[in-house]
């Protein structure tokens, strides 16, 4: 491990990241709510941390190994979570759970909250909750990545570790720092498209900064205790449907798309076709048990709910306008189902992504074949392109670790207290970066013990970071010469 170039990269990372104070400090002042002290500390304390950790290291220029790459990855995150619940603790006094809980959520795009009564909390504190998933959506650390350079820091181990997704070592762009500013610059155009359309159909203006950094990033804080059902618009609703699941499909589709000017780009992914086909039987199949159910009192209507929350779990948004652990039948269930399979790789999404299901389907139906002819060479392909065997290796074994780490988080919620079917619904709320769950946690995590919001914060980080990098700090062998 090189220690002094991890800890002069930290540094660098929290000086940067230190600034992000400065417009919540604003918007305090601007509404005059008070809490503008509360953030000049945190972002002090920021600053302070960064500059202990880069000043003695200034003049380290050694070269990061992939390792290395893993570890500050996991370390900023985890400091992330501690740096960004410092306006809770300073402004609105809360304890360091619940703070913590609540950071970790905004910066992994969960969307998970503790607070029971989002209305009552000041504007400032508001527009930090936005801003950090927002922040998170695409990776502070893939912002960080696109001027490092200048500073004399290689990227590229730190966008394998931080970007998601089967084909994450490909780069719309040759050089990494170019890579980065692209997929920044498509981040912050759909940001701001997204927050004219919200308030051309009628948000306020800080309303619909504050929705469009949460429906981007699929994070799905909202600054109204009835999420984005406050507004009852359908054309609200539309808008967030199509920036939802913009968020979902991966941003080396939507540079292609833009730099050549043509929606080609969209119909030549094999994974964006699959994914909006996924979205679009999940809402008919919903809409149809709705409809079935007499759950709503037309078919249009029930089209109506399905296709949102079909979009805001897929894309693991978890914007509401409505309770779906409340929905009757089998329709919880099917929405699970789909948060678990998440939006497209290199995406803002969660779950394990629509590349790995195709393949691991794939995967089964070669299994099928091979049986029934032994000596046959079948070649997994998506679309036209082979897939090689180490990549379906991979796949199947963060598969299978997905599985198990969500099997052990629910036995660990049960032994803190949850029933079963409140445990396995923080296990999805959390692994699957969902926001709402089952049971208990439907709506909020403002009533469960501490024990439960710290392993929902490992939960997040977990399925932030896609289990392999945080995992793998935990096997022996990695911190061995």
């Amino acid at each position: 491990m090189h220690w002094r170039a991890i800890l002069r990269l930290l540094g660098i990372l929290l000086l940067i990241y230190s600034a992000s104070f400065v417009p919540s400090g604003l918007v305090s002042l601007g509404y005059a709510d008070q809490q503008w002290p509360a953030f000049a500390a945190s972002l002090l304390i920021a600053a302070t941390a960064g500059a202990v950790l880069w000043l003695p290291n200034l003049r380290c220029r050694n070269e990061l190994s992939v390792r290395d790459g893993f570890l500050v990855v996991t370390l900023f995150w985890a400091v992330l979570g501690v740096l960004g619940a410092l306006p809770f603790m300073l402004a609105l006094h809360w304890g360091i759970a619940d703070a913590v809980f609540e950071s970790m959520s905004g910066f992994t795009t969960t969307g998970a909250t503790v607070v029971a009564d989002i209305e009552a909390l000041p504007p400032s504190i508001l527009y930090h909750r936005q801003q950090i998933q927002w922040l998170g959506g695409m990776g502070v650390i893939v912002l960080a990545v696109a001027i490092l350079p200048l500073l004399g820091v290689g990227g590229m181990q730190l966008y394998r570790a931080e970007t998601s997704g089967v084909a994450k070592h490909e780069k719309p762009t040759p050089r990494i720092s170019e890579t980065a500013r692209a997929l920044w610059a498509l981040y912050f155009a759909l940001t701001a498209a997204c927050a004219l359309c919200f308030w051309v159909a009628g948000m306020g203006p800080f309303d619909a900064i504050g929705h469009a950094f949460a429906t981007v990033s699929t994070g799905g804080f909202s600054t109204y205790n009835a999420s984005i059902g406050h507004f009852d618009s359908v054309a609200i609703e539309v808008i967030a449907i199509v920036f939802m699941l913009a968020g979902g499909i991966n941003f080396a589709v939507h540079f292609i798309a833009w730099r050549k000017r043509s929606p080609g780009a969209y119909i030549a992914d094999t994974e964006s076709v699959a994914f909006v086909a996924i979205f679009a039987g999940g809402t008919l199949l919903i809409a149809a048990s709705l409809y079935a159910a007499d759950a709503y009192g037309s078919a249009l209507e029930s089209l109506r709910y399905a296709s949102f929350q079909a979009a805001s779990v897929l894309t693991s948004t978890g914007f509401g306008t409505a309770t779906f652990a409340a929905w009757p039948l089998h329709i919880p269930m099917l929405l699970v189902v789909l948060s678990f399979t998440g939006g497209c790789g290199g995406s803002t999404a969660g779950g394990i992504k629509v590349l790995r299901v195709l393949i691991l389907a794939k995967l089964g139906l070669r299994q099928l074949k091979q049986l029934a002819h032994p000596h046959a060479l079948i070649t997994v392909k998506v679309g036209q392109r082979p897939i090689m065997e180490d990549v379906l290796f991979s796949v199947w074994g963060f598969s299978v670790l997905y599985v198990l780490v969500s099997l052990l988080l629910t036995l660990a919620m049960m032994a803190a207290g949850l029933d079963m079917e409140s445990a396995f619904g923080a296990t999805v709320a959390t692994i699957n970066l969902l926001g709402p769950g089952l049971g208990e946690v439907a709506t909020d995590f403002a009533h469960v013990n501490d024990a439960v919001k710290w392993l929902g914060a490992f939960g997040m980080l977990a399925g932030r970071l896609e289990i392999f990098t945080l995992l793998v700090l935990f096997v022996p062998d990695f911190w061995r010469h």
